[in-house]
């Protein structure tokens, strides 16, 4: 099979930039199969910021990538009264405890979310 250079348009910029045989041929010798989808300048960036994305939901390349911090919601305990912060919404249907009194469970009863409908979880 003859490569030939190849026309792409960069997924991040739009811009169009050649896929060049020396190209093809370092990808080919690494096993890649896939066809670059961003520029030289994008790639070069990309890895400069450590993979990082600025749309939501997306993953970092290989480094650690600071994430927003949780939003947190008070409530009441249900055994002790007490506020407590919790990372979820509360809801009324179901009991919220604390951090003491959570861990004061019997680890059985907190595998089943403190259920006693007798459903698994799985």
């Amino acid at each position: 099979m003859s490569l030939s250079d190849q026309v792409l348009y960069c997924r991040d910029c739009n811009q169009e930039f050649i896929f060049t045989v020396g190209e093809q041929e370092f990808f080919a010798s690494r096993g890649l199969t896939n066809t670059p989808t961003r520029c030289p300048s994008c790639r070069s960036s990309r890895r400069q910021s450590g993979g990082r994305r600025d749309s939501f939901g997306s993953q970092g390349g290989g480094s650690y990538q600071q994430r927003e911090p949780r939003q947190m919601y008070t409530t009441v305990c249900a055994s002790c009264g007490n506020e407590a912060q919790v990372p979820f919404q509360p809801r009324a249907d179901r009991p919220v405890y604390c951090r003491d009194c959570y861990q004061a469970q019997p680890s059985s009863q907190r595998s089943s979310g403190g259920s006693s409908r007798g459903r698994s979880r799985w």
